[in-house]
């Protein structure tokens, strides 16, 4: 294995400290789930280092809000919102549909996590769904756009919980097993690297660079299906101890626009980061590092031709 891609900046640097010296004027930037969370903490620092940003969202009133208070607070004037719900697969072949030229970074940041077993009318699992078949669908879709910005970047945001579960090919959609809700979020976050694993591979011709991310715990609507009790229970459970040690939202952003705009990781690729650094392997007991299995090659591939399938329908 190559040595661990290292950087400046730590689990307490803020997206803002990142892009500090960064001009990313005439860059075109998408960042999903962006009406709330790091989504607005990605978006307001690409827009501070001078992008032209769009937020997708699926509440179009919230995304003004942001909009707004993303304008006044940075200046920039050219952040846009537009309407995606991912999963929904005729919301996402439109928002596709309405893309016009390049495309330097997509951040796939949207997210449902530990929610009630829901379906969506395809049948699937909704985060399975949401957190990845939406934005698979989404990022191979942008594709085009991608390769013609030159030098584009995709970033993937995953999470520890990628650690409760690999990809379980034979009952992806709770189908024939009882659900439950944090396998069911552990196996989408797993998805998230190995579609960044498998990007990498299939898109290098395309000078696209694809990574995945951990951006820590941050208490965001993402968690409105976890109390904090149950939270802390599970942390305990995984040899974490007592209590969930937050960051701030400029904190949790940090390691995604990195991953989507600095200069420091220029070239990297197929790699799953956490606290602004290159992950090592995850050793037993641990909540830090990546899995094995989130880094296989051969599942990579798998579920690519899955995705495919599945969309396909």
């Amino acid at each position: 294995m190559s040595a661990l891609i290292t950087t400046p900046f730590s689990a307490t640097s803020t997206a803002a400290e990142v892009l500090a010296e960064v001009d990313l004027s005439g860059r075109r930037a998408v960042v999903t789930g962006a009406s709330s969370g790091i989504g607005v903490e990605t978006a307001r620092a690409l827009a501070t280092a001078g992008a032209q940003v769009t937020i997708t969202v699926r509440d179009l009133d919230a995304g003004a809000r942001v909009a707004a208070d993303l304008t006044a607070s940075t200046g920039n004037d050219h952040v846009t919102v537009a309407p995606l719900d991912l999963a929904q697969p005729a919301s996402v072949a439109a928002f596709v549909n309405g893309w016009q030229g390049p495309l330097h970074i997509l951040v796939n940041n949207a997210g449902v996590m530990a929610s009630p077993e829901t379906r969506t009318p395809q049948g699937w699992e909704l985060q399975f769904a949401t957190n990845h078949l939406g934005h698979f669908a989404l990022a191979t879709g942008l594709r085009p756009a991608l390769a013609a910005a030159g030098g584009a970047r995709v970033v993937s945001v995953s999470s520890s919980a990628h650690l409760r579960s690999d990809v379980v090919f034979d009952d992806i959609h709770f189908l024939e097993r009882p659900y439950e809700p944090w396998s069911a979020y552990g196996q989408s976050k797993t998805a998230n690297v190995l579609f960044a694993v498998e990007a990498t591979r299939r898109w290098a011709d395309d000078g696209i660079a694809v990574n995945a991310l951990m951006p820590g715990g941050i208490r965001t609507r993402l968690q409105r299906h976890v109390t904090d009790a149950e939270l802390d229970r599970l942390r305990a459970q995984s040899g974490g101890g007592g209590g969930i040690s937050w960051k701030t939202p400029e904190q949790g952003a940090s390691t995604s626009v990195l991953l989507a705009a600095s200069p420091v990781v220029a070239g990297v690729s197929g790699r799953y980061f956490e606290d602004c650094n290159e992950a090592g392997p995850n050793q037993p007991g641990s909540r830090t590092g990546v899995a094995d299995y989130a880094l296989d090659p051969r599942s990579a591939a798998r579920l690519w031709d899955v995705s495919l399938a599945t969309l396909a329908g």
